[in-house]
């Protein structure tokens, strides 16, 4: 492959187009937030902002590198019910609340030893905002010829060509049976199957782009649209051809995912919000998540103490605790109301919210059953000069090692331009050194013993 790849990674948050070369390495980005239209009709993704981005952005790029292929990697909570011209409806933001469905949804949804996805709050649950669409626009519903998942509709749109792809359908749908490899029983009640387009791998080329595209940004006629991928999927794919398991990834961004590579599914568990995705060579993947970035500014608010070793042992020694759950999308407490018992400062808010972070990092571990094999950290905590070297002293049986890569989604992405590649060298990551923080595992036992009886 010559040329660079066209990374499209759209998060909840913000919205990036990420160039890379064809030795991985990154050579230009450019990114815009990602907003949510109010409505009407309902609260739901600026699809068109982010085609206006997109198009520019690929124009500029294109002035600097040539592009050979474009891929788009996305969270798992969204997709688009389209016709020939396009949506039929706005595609939902997953925060909305679709309570209103459930009386009629609940007998729908497969039990979780089916999908191993659990039954989470507003459109977290891809089969739920189409359960909701269907029952409240049934005739846009019925003008419906197809139904893309998020990185596949941006391939529609820019090659004309629709598919399927299993990394998206495998996360937390219910719509999936991993372990069958196979549409669940909630995908057959709605009528799914038949608005699918057949599946693709994530890496294959659906074809070139359309002729619209080329002429709008000045890539090559040539240039490849591949099929695309879930964003937490993306990040896994330099770990897979690089390393065998046992490991974990701890993507840490908007939510902190936990992805252990190479562990059973026996102990997930709904109640706690774990679940099977399902990885670009359609294998169950045991996950657990929260919501740890949302959290931690939560939790810090206003506060621009400072975040270092003197900060935390601070926490420490006054005993303060912050107990879940501070953002109610999801994670094992977002039945939850969170609570602040501090009897200090708020300029040690970032060292509470922190030691918050990693706690619950550490529990969720221990609950997945993680502990063989190293951590590796990714994303949006590896700044944060704490989480790392504090997780790393609450798991002294693991080695934790911090990715230095802050791209990983869409470098992984880019990997999809040459899949499978051969076994090369693990991407750049740093040793996490354990801090020596006096009293951190009797700290961790009182922020135990508190959530139990609150």
């Amino acid at each position: 492959m010559d040329g660079a790849v066209a990374v499209l990674d759209i998060g909840k948050t913000n919205v990036k187009l990420a160039l890379f070369a064809p030795d991985g390495a990154l050579v230009w980005e450019r990114s815009t937030p990602n907003g949510v239209r109010p409505g009407p009709p309902y609260p739901h993704a600026d699809v068109e902002a982010i085609w206006r981005f997109l198009i520019e952005a690929l124009r500029e790029a294109n002035r600097a590198h040539r592009v050979s292929a474009i891929v788009a990697t996305t969270h798992g909570c969204a997709g688009a019910l389209v016709d020939e011209t396009g949506l039929v409806l706005p595609v939902l933001d997953y925060e909305y609340s679709l309570d209103d469905i459930e009386p009629s949804y609940a007998p729908l949804r497969p039990p979780y030893a089916e999908t191993l996805s659990p039954k989470l709050p507003g459109g977290l649950n891809l089969g739920k905002q189409i359960a909701w669409q269907k029952a409240r626009f049934p005739e846009a519903f019925a003008r419906a010829t197809r139904f893309l998942t998020y990185p596949q509709y941006w391939a529609w749109r820019l090659s004309g060509v629709a598919a399927s792809e299993v990394t998206m359908l495998g996360a937390h749908t219910e719509m999936w049976e991993p372990l069958s490899g196979r549409f669940s029983s909630l995908a057959s009640s709605l009528d799914l199957p038949r608005l699918m387009p057949p599946f693709q791998p994530a890496w294959r080329s659906l074809g070139p782009v359309r002729a619209q595209v080329a002429e709008a940004t000045g890539v090559e006629p040539t240039t490849r649209v591949l099929n695309g991928v879930h964003d937490s999927n993306a990040s896994l794919l330099p770990h897979l051809a690089s390393r065998r398991p046992p490991f974990t990834i701890v993507s840490t961004g908007t939510w902190v995912i936990l992805m252990a590579v190479g562990l059973g599914v026996e102990r997930l568990r709904a109640e706690d919000d774990m679940l099977a995705n399902v990885d670009v060579e359609g294998r169950p993947t045991a996950c657990a998540r929260f919501m740890g970035g949302r959290e931690y500014s939560a939790i810090v608010g206003d506060s621009r103490g400072a975040l270092d070793r003197s900060a935390v042992e601070r926490v420490i020694e006054r005993g303060a605790l912050a107990l879940p759950c501070f953002a109610p999308q999801g994670g094992p407490f977002a039945a939850r109301h969170g609570e602040i018992r501090d009897d200090g400062s708020r300029s040690d808010h970032p060292a509470l919210a922190t030691l918050y972070v990693a706690l619950m990092t550490d529990l969720m571990l221990t609950r997945l059953g993680a502990e063989p094999g190293d951590l590796i950290v990714e994303g949006g905590f590896v700044a944060n000069p704490m989480f790392g070297p504090v997780l790393a002293a609450l798991r002294p049986r693991q080695r934790v090692f911090a990715g230095s890569d802050a791209a990983g989604a869409a470098r992984g992405a880019a990997l999809l331009a040459r899949w499978p590649p051969e076994r090369g060298a693990a991407p750049d990551q740093i040793a996490v050194a354990p801090a020596e923080i006096a009293g951190l595992h009797a700290y961790r036992d009182a922020w135990t013993q508190a959530l139990s009886e609150s």
